[in-house]
């Protein structure tokens, strides 16, 4: 299952290098389809005749040195210390034959300070896929393993589904929200995550709808929670545990402008407004939490061409009740 061919070229973000790995063995789903009665289990036979069409290989991709990280630490300064974990565990591998392997990663913060947006950035900078769970608004426990075909309405999990619809072996997994997996749940939400975590028990990967073992040890793992109180400690041990504040004035304000710049520049009316910010206007925008800046600077921006203005006011930002209420933590 987990036999690799040579590199190939892939180039994306700057990281042209990725390995072929298989993630599960199409010999263990001709089996699996065999068994099947005619004419029964239809989702079940349609999902074995796609992992069949598409071919257990998928890309893993792998450094070809340690990549430019410059623009994230400005982009994230209050994750500078999630930052440096991540680039210790590149440079362990950027001139070497082994895969990459970076912790499962725990983000501790309270809502708005860009835990999710990490995320994705570091998907980006990796150059492979991302998955993504948001444990608020599950609504069966099974929504990383898989369900039983014999229930109605079964269906894979996701990590099954990234893993076999995308097209890498090592994608980011996003566990949104985690300290919010609990609840009314006749299974455990959270179970599959003790062997999922763990880098030997994840080659063997077990979906219960499918029940062909794929090779899930590649994952990328990061998760989000305002509270790590709720979080078994089995899943908190099997990580790397963060706490991420509110960036200080300074930081949201080089964040800001950053923002301000990037829309301008990504719209041709942007060149219609001045090249930076105002001082005041970052002030305010010092006061908004990240995730609700890019929207506070569009708010602006339309507020100003109504006016016929080449630049923005405070007035035009949204009022003060749309502001972080709060620099502490928050359920």
């Amino acid at each position: 299952m987990t036999a690799s061919k040579d590199l190939v070229t892939l180039p994306r973000n700057g990281l042209p290098i990725a390995q072929m790995r298989s993630v599960y063995r199409v010999g263990d789903v001709e089996r699996r389809l065999d068994k099947l009665p005619p004419k029964e289990h239809e989702s079940l036979r349609s999902t074995y005749e796609r992992m069949i069409e598409k071919g257990p290989e998928r890309f893993q991709v792998k450094p070809a040195g340690l990549p430019v990280m410059d623009h994230l630490y400005d982009d994230l300064p209050n994750f500078t210390e999630v930052l440096d974990d991540v680039r210790r565990q590149l440079a362990l591998c950027e001139d070497s034959r082994d895969a990459l392997e970076i912790t499962p990663l725990l983000l501790l913060g309270p809502p708005g300070v860009g835990k999710t947006h990490f995320a994705r950035a570091l998907s980006q900078l990796l150059g492979t896929g991302m998955g993504f769970i948001s444990m608020s608004s599950m609504t069966a426990g099974w929504v990383l393993s898989g369900a039983s075909s014999q229930w109605k309405g079964a269906r894979p999990g996701k990590v099954f589904e990234t893993l076999v619809d995308g097209q890498y072996a090592n994608p980011v997994m996003v566990v949104d929200e985690i300290d919010k997996a609990g609840g009314e749940h006749a299974y455990d939400p959270l179970g599959a995550l003790y062997s999922l975590l763990e880098h030997d028990t994840a080659h063997t990967f077990t979906d219960e709808f499918a029940e062909v073992p794929i090779d899930a040890s590649q994952l990328i793992w990061v998760a989000t929670a305002n509270d790590a109180r709720s979080i078994p400690d089995p899943i908190l041990n099997r990580m790397n545990v963060y706490e991420v504040q509110a960036p200080d004035p300074d930081a949201a304000r080089r964040i800001a402008a950053k923002l301000y710049r990037g829309i301008r520049a990504e719209h041709d009316w942007g060149s219609r407004f001045e090249a930076e910010p105002r001082a005041d206007v970052l002030d305010r925008l010092a006061e908004v939490a990240p995730r609700e800046m890019r929207r506070a600077w569009m708010t602006a921006f339309g507020n100003a061409k109504l006016d016929r203005r080449d630049h923005i006011l405070t007035c035009d930002l949204p009022e003060a009740g749309h502001r972080r209420a709060s620099m502490g933590f928050v359920q």
